[in-house]
């Protein structure tokens, strides 16, 4: 149908500019009315399509740049969706190396206070160890006990 109906326009196109340029070329006015009426109907058709044609193109190069727009824009809010998604992971990912190095403050503080602990311990073993060494050194332990006919003796000598 459509292109029947570019046809027909084309058609009475080419024949009414022919008359139209036939008329000025020999220089008269066609006088008939109807003549004059169907020109006039052929101009006008030849200009509502010209018209049609301008807008639909208007029109198909409007939606073209609004498509080219919504693709830029849509692209654009990806690319910010994607930022805003690492600055978040990144965010994230800080406050968690955060508390893991507090963690580890926190659990090295506690092996050091315990170490501390046991080597105050151990000096304190060492230093009563040293003095009990010290006080029973090179001396003469023993006992004895007198018995009626003989005189028992137990002697132990420490050297350490």
């Amino acid at each position: 149908m459509a292109q029947v109906m570019g046809e027909w326009v084309l058609k009475t196109r080419t024949m009414d500019t022919q008359n139209v340029s036939e008329a000025l070329m020999e220089g008269n006015c066609p006088t008939d009315s109807e003549q004059c009426l169907k020109l006039e109907k052929a101009a006008t058709r030849i200009q509502s399509w010209w018209r049609g044609t301008v807008v639909r193109r208007t029109l198909l190069h409007a939606a073209l740049r609004a498509w080219i727009i919504q693709c830029w824009w849509r692209s654009m809010q990806a690319k910010m969706l994607e930022q805003r998604r690492r600055l978040a992971l990144r965010l994230y990912t800080c406050q968690e190396w955060a508390v893991v190095k507090v963690q580890a403050q926190v659990r090295m503080w506690q092996a050091r206070r315990r170490f501390l602990q046991a080597r105050q311990a151990a000096c304190v073993i060492q230093s009563h160890w040293r003095w009990h060494a010290s006080q029973t050194r090179g001396l003469i332990r023993g006992r004895y006990e007198v018995r009626a006919s003989r005189l028992e003796l137990d002697i132990e000598i420490l050297m350490t």
